[in-house]
């Protein structure tokens, strides 16, 4: 392995890094945003929201993710050429955010909706015996001890769409993985580039587990 050049082309290498950190995080605030939303959904009183909600759960944790990000990057412009006879092209890192984003969010959804079943029942029924709305209950008292719960597999979360942001060069991101692929084209040493995006997976990883695990400590204390 060649590491001299992967430093080399390390600045190249590292925007692609920089890259993949902006598309993770901006997929894990989508699938925050989308995933509470199903949660409460999944735990509401109204038959068509739970099903509504069950329905996309069990699309986008029953199909692949890779066919997720080339429908939303290939069809979805096909689809809207169809209707309307406009065109638009996505670009592909939107496209990615947006895939992973709504993949993200039925998984968020799970964890949201066993973070607010875990709250213990006698909470809502003092609230109610306080007089708090269904509403006011949920919003004040459920869903605080209920985020709380849930940060750290949120967390996960977030280190697991790190990872997966990779699918994301199949449409012609340049992120991480599709630099390291490109250059590994270029200099015919697949090798060693693909070690240093290992590397700096590894290194993003790692940084990101320990943070996680410091959240969980500072909550456990907390309790």
């Amino acid at each position: 392995m060649n590491f001299s050049l992967v430093s080399q082309y390390s600045g190249f290498l590292l925007r692609g890094a920089g890259l993949t950190i902006v598309m993770a995080l901006g997929s894990i605030i989508l699938g925050c945003l989308l995933g509470t939303v199903l949660g409460l959904m999944r735990v509401s009183s109204s038959k068509p929201l739970s099903l509504f909600s069950g329905a996309y759960l069990q699309i986008f944790r029953g199909t692949p993710m890779l066919l997720q990000i080339m429908f939303i990057f290939f069809a979805i412009p096909q689809i809207y050429n169809m209707m309307t006879g406009s065109f638009f092209n996505w670009k592909p890192e939107i496209a990615g955010i947006i895939a992973l984003g709504m993949n993200s969010g039925a998984y968020i959804a799970e964890i949201i909706r066993a973070g607010i079943q875990g709250v213990d029942i006698g909470q809502t029924e003092a609230s109610r015996a306080l007089g708090l709305t269904q509403h006011q209950t949920m919003q004040l008292v459920i869903l605080p001890q209920a985020l709380r719960r849930v940060i750290p597999p949120l967390c996960n979360e977030f280190i697991v769409l790190l990872k997966d942001t990779s699918l994301i060069s199949s449409i012609g991101a340049k992120e991480l993985m599709y630099r390291s692929r490109s250059m590994g084209v270029t200099t015919y040493d697949f090798v060693s580039f693909l070690a240093g995006a290992a590397i700096v997976y590894f290194c993003l990883t790692f940084i990101l587990t320990q943070a996680s695990s410091w959240v969980e400590r500072r909550l456990a204390v907390s309790d």
